[in-house]
């Protein structure tokens, strides 16, 4: 090397990192025509990590603190160089900084449904959304599996191949567990810590440490969820007259919707209260296995004004006239005193 080369060089004597972003998870500190001075500076600082590196492996690494360079702060480093103990000259290495605070809310979900065995309605499809955080942990396995030779790497980056090994991990957890859906959304707190169990080996293995993990949602596809809804309705009414109820109430939003006017409304009133009286009775009463001997009392008359709401159903099915229920309407009036 001659003397203008060895001028034109310029010497490091303090390597630190100052100017974070946020996002940024690993930095390369600039080396281009320069080398690092024996006894220069490094500088740490809290939610940092520093590591050397000897042609493409990682040597010495630095925790928080400033640490004055020579053979002693880097043993590694100087067991590759062959440096002996009166070590004075000037070295070149690349240096990375790696940012190890939490990253918060980092969002997961899933892209398609996962099917899963359900131990109540067999095999169903689930959609699970939420947020966790992660810290590096490891910045060796960090660096190998996911930085490389890169400058820098953000966490934006990383977010794919992340969510992508999240995901595995869920999906391999829910296939082989046998709890159903309606436990895992009445305690989401207990479903976030066992999947959180089930993330945390896989991104180990990439350095990084799980801090936190939420299931924030819980969902069937849509069509399933209207299943659900039809049968939890029904094991909610109990007994057929509360299913009368609901019939009928149901049937309000409907008839106001409807522009048929009272017709509709018959109809949707008649047809709720027809259905659900017919089946109380037939449930509650059961025909016996033989005939009574005795007479069967004689029934009570129907209320006209349900007979009415009976022959509007029929009106709006088109099944009556409109003259064949006028002429009915006026007899159950006649009958109103």
């Amino acid at each position: 090397m001659g003397i203008l080369d060895f001028i034109s060089k310029q010497f490091i004597d303090i390597i630190q990192w100052t100017a974070e972003e946020p996002g940024l998870l690993a930095y390369r500190f600039p080396m281009a025509d320069m080398e690092i001075q024996n006894g220069a500076q490094l500088v740490v600082r809290e939610t940092q990590k520093a590591a050397f590196f000897n042609e493409g492996k990682i040597a010495d690494i630095f925790g928080p603190g400033t640490y004055t360079l020579n053979t002693q702060t880097l043993p590694v480093l100087t067991y590759l160089k062959n440096w002996d103990k009166l070590f004075e000259s000037p070295f070149k290495s690349d240096v990375y900084f790696f940012d190890t605070k939490d990253q918060i809310d980092r969002k997961w979900g899933t892209t398609q449904p996962l099917t899963i065995r359900d131990k109540d309605y067999g095999p169903i499809r689930i959609r699970a959304f939420g947020n966790y955080s992660y810290a590096i942990g490891d910045v060796g396995a960090f660096w190998s599996r996911l930085v490389g030779t890169a400058e820098r790497c953000t966490s934006e980056m990383i977010e794919g191949q992340l969510r992508g090994a999240v995901l595995t991990a869920i999906a391999t957890t829910l296939g082989q567990s046998n709890i159903a859906f309606l436990d895992m959304a009445a305690n989401q707190e207990a479903f976030s810590q066992k999947l959180s169990e089930a993330i945390r080996p896989t991104l180990r293995d990439y350095g990084i440490d799980v801090k936190s993990f939420y299931v924030q949602s819980l969902s069937l596809p849509e069509e399933l969820q209207r299943i659900l809804d039809k049968a939890s309705s029904m094991n909610m009414l109990g007994d057929l007259n509360r299913y009368t109820q609901f019939q009928t109430a149901e049937s309000i939003p409907l008839a106001a919707e409807n522009p048929g006017g009272l017709a509709g409304t018959g109809a949707s009133l008649g047809a709720g209260l027809a259905i659900g009286q017919a089946m109380a009775q037939g449930f509650a009463h059961p025909a016996p296995a033989q005939a009574p001997t005795a007479a069967a009392p004689a029934q009570p008359a129907e209320d006209p004004i349900a007979l009415l709401e009976k022959l509007s159903g029929l009106l709006a099915k088109g099944i009556l006239t409109q003259q064949e229920f006028d002429a009915k309407k006026a007899e159950l009036l006649s009958r109103i005193k």
